[in-house]
């Protein structure tokens, strides 16, 4: 398994999916990577999001490309700390971790249209290292307008939509805008489905990540 984690939004819960994913093939003896191209916001005493992946499972192989203090996008983190950005490091440490593990899980920062440094976006991170994409999003209001915008400009820019996970889904909710989130989606998104709704503090990502097997099998055809 190779792919791409993107989310409909900031905030949505990528690193809590990612780390399921990965503890889920761990489970089943895979040999995992993952990759964080971009980690801003890291400051001292404090996990950034490769920490929280190998956190009871050291055996996850893990590469932060760059790490920034700021907490901002990161074409701004890094102007603000001096970093400048060269994408040929994130493919050399993609390329590392798909040498070493049968999976990489490559986690991206907030959506696909997140600045990564002038003129290049995250989106163009995806295309430079070729991976099919899981969209991440959240359960509440603006949910399905951010996430059908993410389906269809991936369409659009020829990148393979693994489907959709809603994250953070809260227990016995009555919010209509929550509850029909998952039909609503579906119901614009053409054939990209959304392939779990994760509760929140959910464990088992057995459902998911079996969906995402799958999905990558069909579209080897």
């Amino acid at each position: 398994m190779y792919i791409f984690v993107t989310g409909s939004d900031t905030d949505v819960g990528k690193s809590y999916v990612s780390r399921g994913i990965c503890q889920e093939l761990i489970s089943h003896n895979e040999t995992v990577g993952y990759l964080k191209p971009f980690q801003s916001g890291v400051i001292e005493g404090v996990l950034n999001d490769a920490d929280t992946i190998t956190l009871n499972n050291q055996s996850i192989k893990t590469i932060s490309s760059y790490i920034t203090r700021t907490p901002s996008t990161p074409l701004i983190s890094a102007e603000i700390d001096s970093v400048d950005y060269d994408l040929n490091k994130i493919t050399d440490d993609y390329e590392t971790l798909k040498k070493e593990c049968r999976n990489v899980i490559v986690e991206g920062s907030g959506g696909i249209y997140v600045p990564v440094k002038k003129g290049i976006l995250m989106i163009d991170i995806i295309k430079r290292l070729n991976l099919p994409t899981l969209i991440v999003a959240r359960p509440d209001l603006g949910t399905i307008n951010h996430t059908l915008m993410t389906i269809d400009c991936l369409i659009n820019n020829d990148i393979k939509v693994l489907g959709v996970v809603i994250s953070r889904y809260p227990d016995k909710t009555t919010d209509p805008v929550i509850s029909r989130a998952k039909e609503m989606i579906e119901m614009f998104s053409g054939s990209v489905k959304v392939l779990d709704v994760i509760k929140q503090n959910q464990k088992d990502f057995s459902l998911l990540t079996s969906k995402i097997i799958e999905n990558l099998a069909l579209s080897c055809f």
